[in-house]
């Protein structure tokens, strides 16, 4: 009896095994037509067709379109079911919060941004992301599901597991470290969360969906009042060992006065010396706005500079060759073959991008840019939702997680989503063995 027992065991594992890398196989394009199927897996013919059976019943493939024929009749192309489900995404800004909703293959369905007060309680900030979860729901067709929530926070997020079976993070971004928001948003909707910093998630948004070609190195930078980067190395996001990967904006400058990069560098730089151009007048422009509107922001300093005003040129030049010294120490060390600068001084001007690229291919060895090329962001303010969203579906369909649900046909029917596990459904695959190959 106990062998019996372990042989059903094994064949249950067998079947769960050859259904998610099948349907890896369908999902990544690998192979879209039963033969393709059986030459990538080398499953049987039997063994494939029960399969895309049962995922067809699970609805996570479907065999609706004819692809080309060479002779014959024409095959049936196996096609991955990217609106199965949604996962909900948000992006928390200073000043604004991003949602949207993006498919299975992390295509984003919908977006919409409002502002925000981030000093706002904890509490209310995540009362107002599960509205928006709501409410981003309602707008789509009815019996859509969620399958994940994926939120990018404003700063480092650490301990953060790679399965949403897993244990889950821990907070260290201040925003809502008072508030316990994984419980908060597990209780709610009881699917998998993913919490990580907002550079993770636009290196990933642009990786995945701004970046053309076969890149596998390339390095993030986003410049604002912090100046953080995101790392992408042989074509993984790189974690580092809790998370706390890319604290740029913390790295001492070679210069007077002494300070770091954030402070020297970054937005509050062109504010404090825009303001003083202005109220010296040694920028006749700034002045002229200051007058107007009595304040200075650091698009008028990076619109005067576009303009020909020397004094905000100087200001724009001086945060580009700080941050390009920064950058080529950088890629002195992890030779990428991109770096993609990001943020409004990156977007707005293109004295600062030039006074990056003269400083940081004068400062770097030559071996380390002789195959670099920089470059704006694509994808803009879309970047960290379309991230976090790939965040959440690389999590969901990782191989080894996938295996914990595939046969359940959805994550959210695993035993720890369910309010009550004792009547969740599950597939009867147990009966199946390997004689079927």
């Amino acid at each position: 009896m106990q062998k019996n027992k372990r042989q059903r065991v094994r064949s249950k594992e067998s079947v769960v095994a050859s259904l998610a890398e099948i349907l890896t196989l369908i999902r990544l394009g690998r192979a879209n037509t039963r033969l393709a199927i059986e030459g990538s897996s080398e499953y049987g013919r039997a063994i494939v067709a029960d399969r895309l059976a049962t995922l067809t019943e699970l609805g996570l493939v479907h065999e609706n379109d004819a692809g080309e024929s060479t002779r014959g009749r024409a095959p049936r192309l196996v096609q991955f079911c990217a609106d199965r489900a949604l996962i909900f995404v948000a992006t928390l800004g200073s000043n604004s919060i991003g949602a949207g909703l993006v498919d299975l293959c992390g295509n984003l369905v919908t977006e919409h941004h409002e502002t925000a007060d981030l000093s706002e309680r904890p509490d209310d900030i995540v009362d107002r992301i599960l509205r928006l979860v709501d409410w981003t729901m309602s707008r789509q067709p009815e019996g859509r599901e969620i399958w994940g929530i994926s939120i990018a926070l404003p700063g480092p997020v650490i301990g953060l597991s790679s399965s949403p079976f897993e244990g889950q993070n821990q907070i260290v971004e201040p925003t809502l470290v008072n508030a316990d928001a994984l419980k908060t948003l597990f209780q709610a909707h009881r699917v998998p969360i993913w919490l990580r910093s907002s550079v993770e998630t636009m290196t990933m948004g642009e990786y995945t969906r701004g970046v053309e070609g076969d890149v596998k190195n390339m390095l993030f930078v986003k410049l604002g009042r912090q100046i953080g980067a995101g790392l992408v190395s042989n074509g993984q996001l790189y974690r580092g060992a809790i998370g706390a990967v890319g604290l740029i904006g913390h790295l001492p400058v070679a210069s007077e006065p002494v300070g770091t990069l954030d402070g020297l560098a970054g937005t509050e730089m062109v504010l404090r010396e825009g303001q003083k151009a202005a109220e010296a007048g040694s920028s006749p422009r700034l002045r002229e706005i200051f007058d107007r509107t009595g304040v200075i922001t650091v698009n008028d300093v990076c619109q005067s500079a576009q303009m020909g005003d020397i004094p905000s040129i100087d200001i724009i030049s001086k945060s580009g060759h700080r941050i390009g010294e920064t950058i080529a120490t950088l890629t002195n060390m992890l030779n990428p073959e991109l770096v993609v600068l990001s943020g409004d001084l990156a977007q707005s001007n293109d004295i600062l991008l030039a006074a990056v690229r003269e400083r940081l291919y004068r400062a770097a060895h030559p071996l380390a840019t002789r195959d670099l090329h920089i470059t704006r962001s694509q994808m803009g303010g879309s970047a960290s939702l379309i991230g976090a969203g790939q965040i959440a579906v690389e999590a969901l369909f990782e191989l080894q997680t996938l295996r914990q649900w595939v046969d359940l046909g959805s994550p959210v029917l695993h035993p720890i989503f369910a309010d009550n596990p004792d009547s969740t459904p599950a597939a009867t695959l147990a009966g199946r063995d390997e004689q079927e190959r």
